[in-house]
């Protein structure tokens, strides 16, 4: 899952912050952070196993991995989050947003610097709530395009994407149940 989905599958602040910063930080910093936090990192590392073992996550691979072979995950990833975004009435997407980026900067302190920088941007151009918008998908599938090593940089993912969205949308009806009860029994 993606930066929205992490959010959204949080249930206290510390669990928040440790959800969203979870790639930035390494497993053995992980002690270094309040224990609510530490429940967060492994709130995220749950969550992206139980993703990555999902049959209908597999199966949305299948629509991205014949152009990007191994970084289809992240491409479904990203898919993921346009479907979780247009889940929730827009309103409550766009307060559950602002929330989190208050959040985060209230625990500033715990965030890592690279993390800060990408927040600033996460927040000025609102990725949370755009997710809810193809533009949206589009500027974070590029995102990832362009931090792909191995990857073109003007590979037509998005292209995939709108082509099966009706596909996506079928996988994703299927996960996202099955992760929102095990996280609520796991985490909540």
């Amino acid at each position: 899952m993606n930066y929205l989905a992490h959010s959204i599958l949080s249930f206290t602040d510390g669990q928040l912050v440790g959800n969203m910063i979870a790639d930035f930080i390494k497993n053995n910093e992980r002690d270094n952070f309040p224990l609510e936090i530490q429940e967060g990192i492994k709130l995220h590392r749950f969550i992206d196993t139980f993703t990555d073992s999902h049959p209908a996550v597999s199966e949305a691979k299948k629509i991205f991995s014949p152009l990007v072979r191994l970084y289809s995950g992240a491409f479904v990833d990203v898919a993921f989050d346009y479907f979780t975004a247009n889940y929730y009435p827009e309103n409550e997407l766009n307060d559950h947003a602002q929330k989190t980026y208050r959040i985060l900067w209230e625990n500033e302190k715990w965030l890592p610097e690279h993390y800060k920088k990408m927040l600033i941007r996460m927040e000025q151009d609102d990725w949370l709530s755009n997710y809810r918008e193809d533009r949206g998908i589009q500027f974070s599938m590029q995102n990832v395009l362009n931090k792909a090593q191995y990857l073109a940089k003007d590979l037509p993912v998005f292209k995939i994407f709108l082509d099966n969205k009706e596909s996506l949308q079928l996988h994703f009806d299927h996960f996202f149940p099955d992760i929102l009860k095990v996280v609520k029994i796991n985490y909540g």
